[in-house]
């Protein structure tokens, strides 16, 4: 098994250097990498390749990969299935970018998006950018895409908002140079992988950058369901990265926590005799509801936004709430290598 024990930090040798290498792992979504490398062809700064890491899949994207060799180059790497981290970890063994760029597989990239962050760069050592939606996305994405992103939700902080405490990269867009890389090393196979690396990266003394103009589409092909448990993920995610970089947790991360045990008690108390308690999670449901239709202008999706809402709010709540008595009061170790590569499935 590939893991970040046995990954040498060898710097790429015998080629031609290329300003950016995009590091994309990819498990059975070749309908997904083709929408991708269409979105890569169009990009208006050309000097960069793609280093496209198949995870063991059952059904491999080489033919999509072979199609867009005309317009970039690609490296099409086919390995055994380890998981997304070791995935992007041999990425970046066998790339020859100066600075490695991550995006997940669902992921449409604007024309302008290498032009932008090239223009950003200039001292960054590393740096994320936000999600947005597209016209052609259906209701539901539409949904999740405004829970994932809304102040009312996560309170901005996957929607490009800078205020809202240490700014910390995902692996849906994010990048870092290959000094970072050199020196810090790779991403562990851990819930929050990329949250650790974040972390690892600012106390190695390197500077992180929020570029707000450095946006994807994200298309997130997942129904309700498939939400709730990679939310849920997200959830206990933060505690595992709590239990490595204590001074890592905000007030911002544990606000779902806490609406959770709010929201129950709440309930407890208004079939106890305190019905008027119910009209604050009204008036917050009500706001949601609202903000949702003034920006999707859609009834159907300002509805479905609601519900995503509490699906993120509850599912993310629950899996810090479980996470942090497993962990924290109870001090059970992290999950396995196994169980993690099963569940991200």
């Amino acid at each position: 098994m590939i893991s970040i024990d046995n990954i040498p930090l060898t710097p790429f040798k015998g080629g031609v250097y290329k300003k950016f290498s995009i590091i994309v792992p990819v498990y059975n979504r070749p309908d997904e990498v083709s929408e991708l490398l269409q979105s890569l062809s169009k990009q208006t700064f050309t000097d960069f390749e793609l280093v496209l890491v198949e995870d063991g899949s059952t059904k491999p994207c080489v033919q999509e990969a072979e199609k867009y060799r005309l317009f970039f180059p690609i490296q099409y790497i086919s390995k055994e299935n380890t998981g997304r981290s070791d995935s992007r970890n041999v990425g970046m063994y066998h790339a020859k970018g100066d600075y490695f760029i991550f995006f997940d597989s669902d992921c449409i990239i604007p024309p302008q998006y290498l032009e932008t962050v090239d223009s950003l760069l200039k001292e960054v050592d590393c740096y994320g950018g936000p999600d947005r939606e597209l016209a052609s996305f259906s209701h539901m994405q539409k949904a999740i895409n405004y829970a994932m992103t809304s102040f009312w939700t996560t309170g901005g902080i996957r929607g490009g908002k800078k205020k809202t405490g240490r700014f910390e990269p995902r692996t849906f867009n994010m990048g870092f140079s290959r000094t970072v890389y050199e020196t810090v090393g790779v991403f562990k196979n851990m819930f929050g992988e990329d949250i650790e690396l974040s972390n690892r990266i600012r106390n190695a003394g390197f500077t992180i950058e929020l570029f707000p103009d450095a946006f994807v589409y994200h298309k997130r092909r997942v129904n309700l369901k498939k939400f709730f448990k990679q939310v849920h993920i997200f959830g206990q995610a933060r505690i595992n990265v709590f239990k490595i970089y204590p001074n890592s947790l905000r007030v911002v991360h544990t606000l779902p926590a806490f609406a959770v045990i709010i929201g129950f008690l709440i309930l407890i108390l208004a079939f106890c005799g305190m019905p008027w308690l119910l009209f604050f999670p009204v008036i917050y449901f009500l706001l949601l509801f609202l903000d949702a239709l003034v920006k999707s202008n859609n009834i159907r999706i300002a509805c479905l936004s609601l519900l995503a809402s509490l699906i993120q709010i509850s599912g993310y709540g629950f899996g810090f709430i479980f996470s942090f008595i497993k962990k924290v009061i109870l001090k059970q170790r992290l999950e396995s290598d196994e169980k993690i590569k099963k569940i991200y499935k």
